[in-house]
């Protein structure tokens, strides 16, 4: 079992930026897919962006892409999410997860493959 922890989520004016950290502790020493969802109130928890545990190419929902950046560092067990250019739309509760193993570029949006996941954390975005 892995445990995930986020933090860095805030309140910001739209436009502005936040950097999400994802720190994963416990049975980390498999090979794992990192994701990020959000959900807001009312609505679905959606895909925002995951990679695959060799890193290097992410996946993102269309309404992110440019904006928002995810990387992986395996060394320290933590995923991170840059927020940038932040619209009133993109407030959320944001929760990272992971899955075990290797997802495809179609597979890794679906949250059902994720087997681990954290408390979350909140972004609110003011205009």
């Amino acid at each position: 079992q892995v445990q995930l922890t986020e933090s860095g989520g805030g309140s910001v004016q739209a436009g502005g930026s936040l950097r999400l950290t994802c720190a994963a502790s416990g049975r980390t020493n498999g090979r794992y897919f990192m994701g990020w969802f959000r959900q807001a109130p009312g609505k679905e928890r959606e895909f925002v962006a995951a990679m695959n545990w060799s890193g290097g190419v992410a996946y993102y929902r269309d309404s992110v892409k440019g904006r928002f950046t995810m990387s992986r560092d395996n060394a320290k067990n933590t995923v991170y999410l840059q927020l940038d250019s932040l619209k009133p739309e993109d407030a959320a509760v944001y929760r990272c997860a992971a899955g075990v193993g290797l997802a495809t570029a179609q597979s890794i949006r679906d949250k059902r493959l994720y087997n681990n996941w954290g408390q979350g954390t909140q972004v609110t975005v003011s205009s």
